[in-house]
């Protein structure tokens, strides 16, 4: 008797040993990152790829996992850092990934780990985050599955992860001095648009077929092969540098069920508008004539898109040979300049209903950000309340926990601009504005309110749109308006029933966004335009909060500006 209690003693310790590791696991990634020429849009270039790719592997885990990246920078010339877009970070917010705000940059021929949980099922991103290295390719897809035991509130038959991005022939080095320079020398608009990694620009325009080969496989179109009659679950990311972009796939409908890792209550459309940052989950499927292919385009929204052309992919129907054409013309994406649809898509984006998160009625700060263009001493900038951010050389999650002082301005960056005053619809007679490094203190686990306010540029009659997104945080988004935010009406419109929860979220063109969080994550984070160009330029801010809560900084992120010999690097 006592020998068969022992058994079965151990039998059952063996299967929650056994339960834990299931549960619970350690994903590890060994990654290079270096420079390749590659033809993604057959003209050819210098790509950054990790591992030879570009895209970069796609990360499968579980809810609950932790992931484990050990990356070498064999860039040779240049420093690198990976941000680990959409994952919080909770409780290891030196490994956000962001060069400045929460580590030092990865040197040359140094290898980094980073090591992170993903707390959360859904679809999220990667991608460099030290100057401009994000558009030479640098980035790829993080592909987060439900706990096992645990469901989605739909089901489908297959998975797939597609990437959008615009593509430059210029190097980010090119354009960063374009836009550091005075005159001004704007990047202008990409030369294609890429669908996983793969385009087609028009070689007739280029002289050289060595530089430029359209039978190059490498800008064959993407291929995505169905089975008739199935489901698929498409997570379609936009990683694009500048460009706001429409999606479609010919002749078949997309019923949205995610956003940014929370489920959506679903919604029909034709057209998905997705903007740098975002990713989507999308049900599609394979319902129409099985004898043919389709074709899969994106196209750019709220910019001029005479300039750019679609982005083509196949949707192959099994059997069909997957290089077979669809017989008809790519179908038109929606109008550019049309905002209406735009907007009618952001505001109809709602938790679902059986996921509500319900967010604070009330909030205990509020912070009004006036987005605008500006030029300070001939340069031309992006700025917040007439202030544009530049990074110190030391990373403020490194000065702050270590009190090192004189590493940014300690001048509280402005929580309000004099709307009342301002007209938004007009280029500004005076332009000048400030640069600063300074952020915002935060007190801890307290409810703050941003409202992203647009306006006109430094060109007549025209006002751009921004997707912003925030590190360590997921935010309400409570509403989008149109015209000048009025802080007594307009907060009486915010959904404050179910509002999705995202960490990216646009302002669309001479409108305002409301957003809401929690500041209860630790840390110190970025909030920023994820459109290249206007993070450069300066369309950012860090908040700070509860960073006397953070634990002991890892030594790996330590060693550059004044943390240098605080047993970092030597």
């Amino acid at each position: 008797m006592g020998v068969m209690r022992f058994l079965a003693l151990f039998i059952l310790l063996f299967s929650v040993l056994i339960f834990q590791a299931a549960e619970a696991r350690i994903r590890r990634y060994k990654w290079e990152v270096k420079y390749e020429y590659k033809s993604p849009d057959c003209f050819q270039k210098m790509v950054i790829t990790i591992n030879g790719q570009s895209p970069g592997p796609t990360i499968l885990a579980e809810e609950g996992d932790t992931v484990i990246v050990e990356l070498t920078n064999g860039l040779l010339t240049e420093n690198v850092a990976i941000h680990w877009h959409g994952i919080r970070q909770i409780g290891t917010p030196w490994f956000d990934g962001t060069e400045g705000v929460t580590q030092c940059p990865i040197l040359p021929g140094e290898t980094f780990t980073y090591e992170y949980k993903v707390d959360r099922p859904g679809t999220y991103l990667y991608h460099a985050h030290y100057g401009m290295q994000r558009e030479a390719g640098l980035y790829g897809s993080i592909r987060v599955s439900v706990a096992r035991g645990k469901t989605e509130p739909f089901s489908y038959d297959y998975d797939r992860s597609i990437i959008l991005s615009d593509w430059y022939h210029n190097t980010t080095y090119e354009q960063v001095l374009g836009l550091s320079s005075i005159p001004f020398d704007w990047i202008g608009e990409p030369q294609s648009l890429l669908i996983q990694g793969k385009g087609r620009y028009n070689c007739s325009l280029v002289s050289s077929p060595y530089v430029c080969n359209a039978t190059s496989p490498q800008c064959s179109p993407y291929v995505l092969t169905v089975v008739p009659g199935k489901t698929y679950r498409l997570r379609v990311s936009s990683l694009t540098s500048l460009s706001a972009l429409s999606f479609q796939i010919e002749g078949h409908n997309m019923t949205v069920v995610e956003a940014d890792g929370h489920f959506v209550e679903p919604f029909v459309i034709k057209n998905l508008f997705i903007y740098s940052g975002e990713t989507y989950s999308v049900l599609v499927k394979a319902d129409q004539d099985p004898s043919r292919n389709y074709w899969v385009t994106s196209s750019v929204v709220s910019r001029n898109n005479t300039v750019t052309p679609p982005g083509l992919a196949i949707f192959n129907y099994y059997p069909n040979h997957p290089n077979k054409s669809p017989p008809t013309v790519p179908p038109a994406g929606p109008l550019w300049n049309d905002v209406e649809p735009r907007i009618n898509q952001s505001r109809a984006i709602k938790a679902h209903h059986d996921y509500v998160i319900p967010p604070p009625l009330t909030s205990d700060r509020v912070i009004l950000m006036l987005n605008t263009q500006n030029e300070i001493n001939g340069y031309r900038k992006w700025s917040v309340n007439n202030v544009s951010f530049n990074l110190p050389h030391t990373p403020y999650l490194i000065a702050l926990k270590e009190n090192i002082s004189g590493v940014f301005d300690p001048t509280p960056a402005p929580d309000y601009f004099d709307l009342e005053n301002y007209d938004i619809y007009t280029k500004p007679n005076n332009s000048n504005a400030t640069s600063s490094n300074s952020i915002y203190r935060l007190k801890f686990n307290t409810t703050v309110d941003i409202i992203l306010q647009n306006a006109n540029t430094m060109v007549v009659n025209n006002s751009e749109t921004h997707p912003w997104h925030l590190h360590g945080h997921d935010f309400w988004v409570l509403g989008y308006g149109e015209g000048t935010f009025n802080m007594s009406s307009d907060p009486r419109t915010y959904n404050l029933i179910n509002p999705i929860m995202k960490n990216t979220a646009p302002i669309h063109p001479y409108g305002w966004t409301a957003l809401r969080f929690r500041s209860d994550n630790p840390g110190v984070w970025a909030f920023h335009c994820h459109i290249e160009s206007h993070f450069y330029m300066g369309m950012g801010v860090v908040f700070e909060e509860g960073v006397e809560r953070v634990g002991k900084l890892p030594s790996s992120i330590i060693g550059c500006g004044k943390s240098k010999g605080l047993g970092g690097r030597p």
